[in-house]
This record gives structure tokens, C-alpha cells and sequence, in this order.
């Protein structure tokens, strides 16, 4: 495990390394065109027709010109070295977060020792409110009645037994959460909770391996615990 973060880490480094040339070399670029377009504008004002010189308005332009698209250059450098240095923040983040568990939007819920664990938020109130576990063909395995639940976020606990009476394999099985209120059906917005065991260079940054759950980024995690 050590080892799968450590090479993570570094692919990191590697990819704000890289970006930081990539800068240096655009940076380079912007330097030698600026100092090819003074050459050719002091060239141009040397052999200029004495009775139609360079108007001074045109001057101004081309000076606006030049200065624009150095600028622009170089505000693409900053923002290319500030999102090196984020992206090795970042790695340096999600190393911190492997063998810890976590929450993500998602209506999955890994049973593995006989064992499971999901979350859920509540948009108001409800009675009544029941977990629903449901295997791979769709079929009902598990209802767990959690009675009058308050608004905001909760969380529960499957210990693999089925209505049965039987207990469930080991995998995969997705679940959801609803009760009532004022006669009406109050439904929750489901979250799976998984252990990080590894992470993953992404194109667009840290992703977090959450074994049978998924790859996930930093910015789709609800909860860390």
C-alpha cells in the first residue's frame, strides 16, 4: 500500500514538474518574440519614407499590441505554475486520506465480513424511514426500519442478514432511504462509504481508489472519517 501511494505521490510531482517547463518554455517564446517585433519595428522606423513617417497612432498600436500578448503570456504562466503547485498540494492531500473511510455521492454499499455502512441526508423530517437493500437482479435482500428521522445526514449499519432470516454474500448491493411526511414520501440523498486503499493520478488530479466502489476525486467526497 505504501508503495502504490508513494509512486501516486510522485507521478504528482512529475506532472508539476512538467507543467513548471512547459511554462519556463512559453515564457521563452513570449521573451523572443517580443524582442523579434522591437527589432523589426526600430528596423521599419530607420527606413521609413522621411515624407510619410510611422504615424504615431499606428506606433501606439502596434507597442498595445505586443504588450497585450506578453501580458496574456505571461498571466498563462502564473496560472499554469499556480495549478502545478496545486496539483502537488493536492497529492500531497490525498496521501493523508489512504486507510481512512469516506463518504460519496452514490447508492452503492459494499458487504465484506458481513458488514456494510451507508449514509444518507434527509431534505426534511420524516417517519417511518427505511433502509432498503436491494442485490445485483434488483431484488429486495434487507429492509431496515430506522422509524422518525431528523433533517440533515445520517447513517446506518447492515450486518449482512436478509429478511430471510439467511445471510447475504460478500459483493456489491445498492440501497436507498425513504419515510414520510405530511402523507407525503420524503426521499434521501444516498452516500457509499468505502476505505481508501490506494490512489490514482488522474487527468484532472488525486483520485481516490475506494476498492469496489470506484475511483473517485477529492472534490466528490461528502465526509471523511
Amino acid at each position: 500500500m505504501t508503495t502504490t501511494n508513494s509512486i501516486s505521490a510522485v507521478s504528482g510531482f512529475g506532472a508539476s514538474a512538467a507543467a513548471s517547463a512547459a511554462a519556463a518554455a512559453t515564457a521563452a517564446k513570449a521573451n523572443d518574440a517580443a524582442d523579434r517585433f522591437l527589432t523589426l519595428l526600430i528596423t521599419q522606423m530607420k527606413n521609413q519614407d522621411p515624407l510619410n513617417p510611422l504615424d504615431n497612432a499606428q506606433l501606439t498600436s502596434q507597442l498595445a499590441q505586443i504588450n497585450t500578448v506578453s501580458g496574456i503570456n505571461k498571466l498563462n504562466d502564473t496560472v499554469a505554475a499556480l495549478s502545478a503547485s496545486l496539483n502537488a498540494g493536492q497529492s500531497l492531500q490525498a496521501v493523508g486520506l489512504v486507510g481512512r473511510s469516506a463518504l460519496v455521492a452514490g447508492n452503492k454499499i459494499e458487504l465484506a465480513g458481513g458488514k456494510a455502512a451507508g449514509g444518507f441526508t434527509l431534505p426534511s423530517a420524516a417517519n417511518g424511514v427505511t433502509v432498503t437493500v436491494k442485490d445485483a437482479a434488483g431484488a429486495v435482500v434487507r429492509t431496515m426500519p430506522l422509524g422518525t428521522v431528523p433533517a440533515g445526514k445520517g447513517s446506518f449499519v447492515w450486518d449482512g442478514q436478509t429478511d430471510a432470516g439467511g445471510t447475504a454474500k460478500d459483493g456489491l448491493y445498492t440501497f436507498a432511504v425513504a419515510g414520510s411526511a405530511g402523507g407525503k414520501v420524503v426521499t434521501a440523498d444516498t452516500q457509499m462509504q468505502g476505505k481508501v486503499v490506494g490512489l490514482v493520478a488522474g487527468a484532472s488530479g488525486m483520485q481516490l481508489n475506494l476498492g469496489q466502489l470506484g475511483l473517485f476525486e477529492l472534490s466528490q467526497v461528502v465526509e471523511v472519517n
